[in-house]
């Protein structure tokens, strides 16, 4: 199981990277790895992010080094989001039958977590996030109709969008972690606009819906020197806490966040006007 480490970052630092070292350090361009879990390991808050994609076999969730403990989740927990083709999760020996946008939270201690997909030719594509916990909760299967429902934005703006909150404290019991998926209506393009950053937490953002010829141009780093990254289907950009995470797509598409940090309120944000972006 393939695992990459990210370090943390100064602000300062990323003012002078290009393009290139945009992306090394900001940018995961491969989550889903055909037959594999393919893990990246971010130094800010112990995030690990990645994706698991089985296709004739089951995969198992394995540790490494970077997690330092006999099993993946002995000291974690786990958000499990299935963006592919209809699947399966087992945990401990539990079966969840996962359909598209099924999510699971996955507690502390469980030992064992497997994934298939129902058809090799339809493999399903299992988005995962992992953060540090001290407590203790249960596995939850969590359905789109069991997810916590807001509509924001305006058709006039270009960012009427709906999101689901599938990990958070009305829904779904958690340590640190937060999770949810978010879906832009046909011509609207703009999501997290106004900007804001989270300087008590970071976030994970893993863009789907892309079609091939399509890009999300995704703006991050402080409000008053921004930088973006240009992001195809399937990839996911790593916000630290003092980065903006804004987007633009040239088309509609969905994106997942997840944060982990001090604390899990959703509007913990602190807002930075358009006008004062640079």
């Amino acid at each position: 199981m393939p695992i990459e480490i990210r370090q943390a970052t100064h602000p300062e630092a990323v003012r002078a990277y290009g393009t290139d070292e945009l992306r090394r350090h900001f940018l995961i361009e491969r989550v889903f790895v055909p037959g594999e879990v393919a893990l990246t390991y971010w130094h800010t808050d112990r995030l690990v992010v990645g994706g698991a994609m089985p296709s004739e076999a089951a995969l198992r969730l394995e540790t490494s080094k970077p997690i330092g403990q006999e099993h993946f989740l002995a000291e974690r927990e786990l958000g499990i989001l299935n963006l592919g083709g209809a699947g399966r999760v087992s945990v401990d020996g539990s079966v969840h039958e996962a359909a598209r946008l099924d999510g699971l939270y996955v507690g502390r201690g469980v030992r064992e977590v497997l994934f298939e997909s129902a058809q090799a030719s339809d493999p399903a594509r299992f988005y995962l996030v992992s953060a540090p916990t001290h407590a203790d909760h249960p596995v939850r299967h969590l359905r789109p109709a069991d997810a916590r429902r807001l509509e924001l934005g305006a058709t006039g703006t270009a960012n009427r969008r709906t999101i689901f909150q599938y990990i958070h404290p009305e829904t779904c019991a958690s340590g640190q972690l937060v999770m949810g998926a978010t879906f832009l209506e046909e011509g609207s393009v703009w999501n997290t606009m106004p900007a804001h950053t989270h300087d008590r937490r970071s976030e994970a953002y893993l863009y789907f819906d892309v079609q091939a010829e399509h890009r999300v141009f995704h703006f991050m780093g402080e409000g008053d020197h921004t930088r973006h990254l240009v992001v195809a289907d399937g990839q996911a950009v790593l916000s630290p806490p003092w980065s903006i995470h804004s987007g633009a797509g040239t088309s509609s598409y969905g994106f997942v966040w997840a944060m982990a940090g001090d604390n899990k309120s959703f509007t913990d944000m602190d807002h930075i006007a358009i006008g004062d972006l640079r």
